[in-house]
């Protein structure tokens, strides 16, 4: 269900004013990346900046003692976070866990005390130089590595915190629904957010696929990021703000008033990812964990459009034995017995370092090896997992297939598809994240059964733009025209041959993207499970000489922004 035509949820005695008035007749809203569908306003509450750096003195008394304080305190962090892991679910409740083992990390902490006895430190000073010579080594990775410098700030704030005797930094307590403005916000406290008390976000930072992006879409919660200008507003003369996750747009209210319009995922039936004209498109869900499985049954998924079988290695200190794979993938796929699930192989290497695995460093590891490239020189790890997704498919009775990451070329497609087929998977199909395999879909789809667009990806390589980085995020919404191109070249191929072309990026959970996406051949979506709800009610609106006309339209534009009004028109 499109923003606009949802039912509104309403606080408060006026709504006839629901974008809100600048303070300054006249004056231009600010704008930034939508990531999250829906309209809201109300008051602003602004999360405080992080903690600056503690100082240097003075020097303990007993070094050794001072040093002992930290390991308690990181197990306090922990404890706490790990205590709001058991209230969430699905990729919210991932991330506080990740975000807890985090706080804990030995190799942090034993820098952090060797600081304080080798340097006189305090341990608050001692934790946040360990911690930014640790964020420095994960900048210079680069890709996955890159991504969680921000996960690291954040575990490095709340352990100063704790350790300075302050309260530790984040979200404050809402005591009416509000908007939340910030410069950045941690993963961990996006994932405990409220979505009856937060009506929307709105950040400095950040990008289209960053967790704060992923997890607003998950909650259901508006949201804009690298919103321009927003930190150059005066907090104490602001009394509210009206954001657009639709458009981008932030405009500066002179009353707090509160309207907020949500597209809603919950409740849904299945089977509902059907036009007006009866054309059908497979809604999917997006899955990591049993968590998000039972999540994506709940909310009405067809099944499963990209389960990542990584989120099963991440804490892996040696390779799971294809008995432990079976049995954490049949976690996966047992609600969706009958129902069809994509397994996405493998998805590591130098940007996402198991330590298993034992790959060399690289200058850039986005460009490196990773996906499909790490079985090309150890293929029995493949081999193994290929076994076990299998076997796991036995034991549920879901209707498996798998495809693989990061294929660059027609024949590694072919390669691929021979050894799955191989370990007894009958239905075989590829990601298209590489521009390169884009423009030889043909070929590749002489070879397989089916093809996933993985547009987070797919933007980041097709120009050239980090995704996590809030400087370009620009370029990374799935609005792009240039992108949105040769997702129809890749849908036109498919079309042609009669293979089914899908799209697995945060592109699917887009109300409105969605109808273009199905105008340019797609034939399936598949998301985070709050998004079905919206998606659904937004299709069964529209028939498919609709959803083509938003296309041409969108094609037709020359920015992210012109592409949007002119398919809303």
């Amino acid at each position: 269900m499109t923003s606009s035509e949802s039912s509104p949820l309403t606080v408060g005695t006026s709504d006839d004013n629901a974008t809100g008035r600048p303070v300054r007749p006249g004056s231009a809203p600010l704008t930034g990346v939508p990531v999250s569908p829906g309209r809201a306003s109300g008051p602003v509450v602004w999360v405080a900046d992080p903690l600056g750096e503690p100082p240097t003195g003075p020097a303990p008394e007993d070094p050794a003692a001072e040093a002992a304080r930290i390991r308690p305190a990181a197990d306090r962090v922990a404890a706490r976070l790990r205590a709001r892991a058991e209230r969430a679910e699905g990729e919210a409740r991932a991330i506080l866990q990740t975000t807890a083992a985090m706080a804990e990390d030995r190799s942090l902490l034993g820098q952090a005390e060797r600081w304080v006895t080798a340097r006189s430190w305090p341990a608050a000073r001692a934790v946040h130089e360990a911690a930014a010579g640790f964020a420095a080594s994960l900048e210079a990775a680069g890709g996955y590595l890159a991504e969680r410098v921000r996960d690291l700030h954040d575990v490095r704030d709340r352990l100063v915190a704790e350790l300075l005797g302050v309260a530790e930094p984040g979200v404050p307590a809402l005591r009416t629904p509000s908007v939340l403005a910030a410069r950045d916000l941690a993963p961990a406290d996006t994932a405990g957010l409220d979505p009856a008390k937060v009506l929307a976000l709105v950040t400095a930072e950040g990008g289209p696929t960053s967790h704060t992006a992923i997890l607003a879409r998950a909650l259901g919660i508006p949201a804009v990021v690298a919103c321009r200008g927003l930190l150059d507003l005066d907090r104490d003369t602001v009394p509210g703000l009206a954001v657009d996750g639709d458009t981008g747009t932030v405009r500066v209210l002179d009353t707090p008033q509160v309207l907020a319009h949500r597209a809603d995922g919950k409740g849904r039936a299945p089977w509902r990812g059907t036009l007006r004209d009866g054309h059908r498109v497979r809604l999917l869900g997006n899955v990591g964990s049993a968590a998000d499985a039972e999540a994506a049954v709940a909310a009405g998924a067809e099944g499963v459009g990209l389960f990542r079988t990584e989120f099963c290695y991440l804490a892996a200190t040696r390779e799971p034995t294809v008995a432990e794979q079976r049995a954490a993938y049949a976690a996966v796929l047992a609600p969706f017995r009958g129902r069809s699930v994509v397994v996405r192989t493998l998805d590591a290497g130098a940007d996402k370092p198991l330590p298993f695995l034992g790959l060399d460093a690289e200058p850039n590891p986005a460009l490196g090896v990773r996906g499909l490239r790490v079985a090309f020189d150890r293929p029995e790890l493949l081999d193994r997992q290929l076994a076990a997704i299998a076997a796991a498919a036995s034991d549920t009775g879901a209707e498996v297939s798998v495809m693989a990451p990061m294929v660059a070329t027609a024949a590694e497609a072919v390669w691929f598809a021979e050894r799955a087929r191989a370990a007894g998977i009958p239905r075989v199909g590829v990601m298209i994240e590489v521009p390169a395999v884009a423009l030889v879909a043909a070929e590749v789809m002489d070879a397989v059964d089916f093809v996933s667009l993985g547009t987070n990806d797919l933007a980041q390589y097709l120009f050239a733009a980090d995704r996590q980085l809030g400087a370009v995020a620009g370029l990374n919404d799935p609005w792009q025209p240039a992108l949105l191109r040769l997702i129809a070249a890749v849908a036109e191929a498919g079309a042609a041959r009669g293979v089914p072309v899908g799209v697995c990026g945060e592109a699917a959970a887009d109300p409105l993207l969605a109808r273009a996406l199905v105008g340019l051949g797609v034939t399936s979506l598949s998301m985070n499970a709050t998004a079905l709800g919206g998606v659904s009610a937004a299709l069964a609106e529209v028939d498919r000489a609709e959803c083509r006309r938003f296309a041409r339209a969108a094609l037709a534009a020359g920015t992210p922004d012109q592409a949007r009004a002119a398919a809303r028109r």
